[in-house]
């Protein structure tokens, strides 16, 4: 998610579910080649597994950005057909590709040939007119031919004309039966479903029809149900949310004594007590004072504080 998973966010997440696959913010392959790569690319290791998300449509730029992927160490490089910003469709990337099944190909075939890591495609329903399920069969098989198993599709369509890329993860119904016709059609091939899925009883039932499940947005603003989740489906204990604070502790400290800034993480730590008593104190907290110049580890330790004396509060 642009803007949002960016390495400060996937650490975080890697604390509250050890088994997850992780992905990027989507990088476009000219940004990639051109632009400053720590800054795009850097991540620590504890990220692992870690897909690269990548943005564009031109094979020999998209081959290139998938060396770079993998030179830094990326598990995955991930072709992104599904993104309906304003930014992606000037640029002839994202959704709007889903129009063009056979460039897809050939963007998948060259990064394939490029590495030696898997190359995945993640796409929508399809985009505008594409309305019927030929449309979407007719992209995956085309695709599939050229050799890529790994399809995470979201389960709505984009409207490129009429709608903002916020209104297109809410407004474009979803359809999660399609994606699994999908998977009973192409058995070989492996279908993880996206879009709109936030309860532990939604995972198991899509579990049941497809291969994997992404989570997006829910798992930004509500982190902690990465934890359950993480617990319910592979057994791992369930740390409480204080000790995730602790947790965070000693890469906070190392990330300000490099000079960063504290809202840098703890902007993706807000949603952390959502839903419990005190979660407002808390994200009060965080945004009034992580963004001063001097805001230290202590800022959280107050934030947390306020958090529990309003939660005690509560109950008694």
């Amino acid at each position: 998610m642009m803007d949002w998973t960016d390495r400060h966010c996937r650490y975080f997440h890697r604390l509250l579910s050890p088994n997850a696959r992780l992905y990027t913010e989507m990088v476009t392959s000219p940004a990639l080649i051109h632009g400053d790569r720590e800054r795009l690319l850097g991540f620590d290791r504890s990220e692992h597994p870690l897909a690269l998300q990548l943005g564009g449509s031109d094979p020999v730029e998209l081959a290139a950005a998938a060396q770079i992927g993998e030179q830094y160490g990326y598990d995955e490089i991930n072709l992104n057909v599904g993104c309906p910003s304003d930014r992606v469709q000037s640029g002839r990337f994202g959704a709007c590709l889903m129009r063009e099944p056979d460039l897809v190909a050939d963007c998948f075939v060259a990064m394939r040939d490029a590495v030696s890591i898997p190359v995945t495609i993640k796409c929508r329903l399809g985009v505008d007119g594409q309305d019927e399920y030929a449309d979407l069969q007719h992209f995956i098989e085309t695709v599939a031919a050229k050799g890529c198993t790994v399809f995470v599709v979201h389960a709505r369509k984009a409207w490129l004309k009429g709608l903002s890329p916020k209104e297109n993860r809410d407004v474009p119904p979803l359809n999660y039966e399609r994606v699994y016709q999908l998977k009973r059609e192409f058995p070989g091939l492996k279908i993880v479903i996206n879009g709109g899925i936030d309860q532990l009883a939604d995972v198991q039932m899509h579990l049941q029809y497809t291969d994997g499940v992404m989570l997006g947005r829910t798992a930004y603003h509500e982190p902690f149900r990465l934890a359950e989740l993480e617990h319910a489906l592979y057994g791992t204990s369930l740390p409480t949310r204080e000790e995730l604070v602790e947790r965070m502790r000693p890469y906070v400290e190392s990330h300000l004594v490099a000079g960063g800034k504290l809202q840098h993480i703890s902007r993706h730590m807000l949603g952390l007590f959502q839903g419990l008593p005190g979660a407002r104190s808390w994200r009060r907290h965080l945004s009034e004072n992580a963004h001063q110049g001097d805001a230290g580890m202590s800022v959280i330790d107050d934030a947390l504080q306020l958090c529990l004396r309003q939660a005690r509060s509560r109950a008694a």
